[in-house]
């Protein structure tokens, strides 16, 4: 595999990446991300 396909690869996934953050941040599950991390880290010290 050449370098540049690979190079063509890597930055195909990030859009796609950066694509499906995008969709999550207007369909407000950065919201949702955020209460689940919370619920977890108050579980493991004992609070939750």
């Amino acid at each position: 595999m050449t370098e540049k396909r690979r190079n063509g690869i890597a930055r195909g996934l990030l859009a796609i990446g950066i694509i499906f953050m995008a969709i999550g941040f207007f369909r407000g599950e950065t919201e949702v991300v955020l209460r689940q991390a919370v619920n977890i880290c108050l579980e493991c010290i004992g609070i939750g």
